[in-house]
Order: structure tokens, then sequence, then C-alpha cells
């Protein structure tokens, strides 16, 4: 696995009970968050509700805003002075911020954003989908640019991965976004709530606000209007999206040395995978789970890699095919790659997913 984290019962540290979203809160927590803007809306009102009482009690700003619009607004303001920002909501939320985490992008400025995925297209309800992908790993917004997504698939990763999103952020300056859906914000299981590695100190005092007194005026900005210099901050951006994409993959693979069907899953959809290809090779079916943890940087070379000596990948999701348009992409067109996904809050089971690991291996 490509990560430097590691399961929940192999960690040292004491086990909690925690619901996803808590997870979620105290990752941010431990990451040294300063500041927390948002709006209420379900499936994660319990990380606002949380910080409410814990930030202020370690010394952090805890704002309910108005809206989303002026949450992420908030976040942007903090996040130019140097500070640890973030917030978090679901789809309709998440799309009202478009235009500020494009300002973020463009401003080059590190925070942290989680969408807890509902169902939609528009309000939809608070049943768990993986719909938001496209929005997620294509920007969203206006302009060339990306988030650095990061997609958990349990309650330690929604502290681990958290945790390192605050890290991920400076490194870059670029906002991060952490894309879990409704089953991983609200479920409950065991997870040590210490930090994974030991948090890094980067430097912000070459381009953060913090008052003109002995050093000459500082101005962030998105808008370049004299010549080619709005090109230029194009070009610039990307390539540290090429520098991220060489540096920062992350994926797990589950049974893959010797499979002759991939799965290809993220998230819950992944858990809901593995169970079935688990069951599958007790029927003597050899069958492997690819998993990736970044959507943006997609571990392209690996998933590659893997195809270069597999013959036929499924992909699983809980949408109608997004993940599936790159995994396509990835493999080529030669080798065959079918699909299973439920939108709208539909959840594939264990039993559905098997049934379709059989009709891609016949």
């Amino acid at each position: 696995m490509n990560t430097v984290f590691t399961p929940a019962a192999q960690r040292n540290g004491k086990l909690t009970l925690v619901q996803g979203n808590i997870a979620l809160a105290e990752g941010a927590l431990h990451a040294g968050l300063d500041c927390y803007f948002g709006y209420p809306i379900t499936p994660q009102n319990q990380v606002p509700e949380y910080l409410s009482a814990k930030l202020p009690e370690r010394g952090g700003a805890f704002v309910q805003a108005e809206s989303e619009l002026a949450s992420i607004n908030m976040v942007l303001g903090a996040a130019s002075t140097g500070a640890r920002a973030m917030t978090s909501s679901s789809g309709p939320g998440i799309s009202l911020m478009q235009e500020g985490i494009s300002f973020l992008a463009g401003d080059e400025l590190p925070a942290v954003i989680a969408n807890v995925m509902r169902c939609g297209p528009g309000m939809g309800g608070i049943k768990p989908t993986q719909g938001d992908y496209y929005q997620a790993t294509r920007g969203g917004g206006h302009g060339d640019y990306h988030t650095i997504v990061l997609a958990p698939a349990s309650a330690q990763e929604m502290f681990d991965l958290t945790y390192q999103a605050f890290d991920v952020a400076d490194t870059y300056c670029n906002p991060v976004l952490i894309l879990a859906d409704a089953i991983l914000g609200q479920m409950k299981e065991p997870a040590v709530l210490e930090p994974p590695y030991e948090r890094k100190a980067i430097k912000k005092d070459d381009w953060s606000l913090t008052g003109a007194a002995g050093r000459k005026a500082r101005n962030i900005r998105s808008m370049l209007l004299a010549g080619d210099d709005q090109e230029q901050l194009n070009y610039k951006l990307e390539k540290k999206y090429e520098r991220v994409k060489q540096e920062l993959p992350m994926w797990e693979c589950i049974d893959t040395e010797d499979a002759d069907l991939i799965v290809v899953a993220f998230g819950t959809s992944a858990r809901i995978s593995s169970s079935a290809a688990r069951l599958a090779r007790a029927e003597g079916l050899k069958v492997g789970v690819f998993r990736p943890i970044t959507l943006f940087p997609f571990p392209e070379e690996a998933l590659r890699d893997l195809a270069s000596k597999v013959g036929k990948f499924l992909v699983v999701e809980m949408n109608l095919g997004q993940m599936l348009h790159d995994v396509r992409a990835i493999v080529g067109h030669d080798i065959p790659v079918s699909f299973y996904g439920r939108p709208g809050g539909g959840v594939p089971t264990v039993r559905e997913v098997l049934e379709n690991i059989k009709e891609s291996v016949s």
C-alpha cells in the first residue's frame, strides 16, 4: 500500500469507537486547525457541531457563517494570513463554494475542504453516493485548476487523511478536498485518534499577509491583467500539478499479484468490493482490488502497471460511472473494463458486486 498509514487494528495506540465525521474533525484538530467556517447541511453536521465546542477550547476560531458562499470566502481570508483554515459541507454546499475554491487555487492558498457527499442532482437527499467525483477531480469551478482530492475508506482514514491534508495543502499551496460519502461520515468503528506521523512545520513567512511592518507590501490575487500574466499563472499552476502527480499518488492493492480480474473502487465501494472479492476467491476466482486513495492525482502509473499484467477490470461506484472514464483512459481500449454502479443513494451489495465479478470473469 503506497501510504504512510496502517489500519486501526495494526496501530499502536488506544482504539476509540468513533463516528467518521468526528474522526475527521479530530484529524483537523490534531493537525493544528486554527479556523473553521461552515454552514449546516446533512450528512456532515457532526463536523461543525463537534468543532464548535472543541476548537475554541484549543484556542482556535469557529464561525457558523450565514451561507456556504460566506464560509469559503472566510476560509480564503484566513488562509491568506497563513492560518490553517477549513470548511466542510455536502454536495449542494460544495457547489456554492466553487467560485471561492477557484479563487483559492488561483491565489495559491492552502486550505482544507471536506465534502461528505449526499445524493443528487439538485438538493437530492442524505443517502450515500459518490456522485461528486467529477466535481472534485475536475476542479468544479471556472478556469484551469485542480483541487487535490483524498478519498478515505474508514474512520481511521477520515482521521489520518484529514490530518495529512493540512500538510499537503501547505506543501503545495493548494486547496485539498476530503471526499467521503454519507456511510463513512455517519458510521462508527474503531480508530486510533493519534497522529500517524509528526506534524510538519512549513514556512509561510514569504507570502502570508500578516501586516506590512518592516517589509514590503504584499498582494495575493488571481486577476492578472497585464500582458500575458494570467496565461503565465496557468502555466505555473500546471507545473505544480505535474509535480503533485509525481509526488503524491496513494493507493492500496489487495490480492492483485495473481489476479485475473481487478475491481477498481474507492471509499465505501472499495470496502464492499473487497468483501465481494474475498467471496470470489473462496469460489476459486482470482480477483483483486485496486483502491485509489488520491483521486487527484489519480495513481495512474500504478494502475497502468497492473493493466500490463491483468486482462480484465471491473469498476464499482455509487454513481453511473464517473471514475470509470478515468480507468478506461488509463488502462487503454484493448483491455475490457466493465462497470457496476448505483446512483441516487443506491448502495451496491456484496452479492451484487460478486455477480458482476462472475459476469466480468466469464
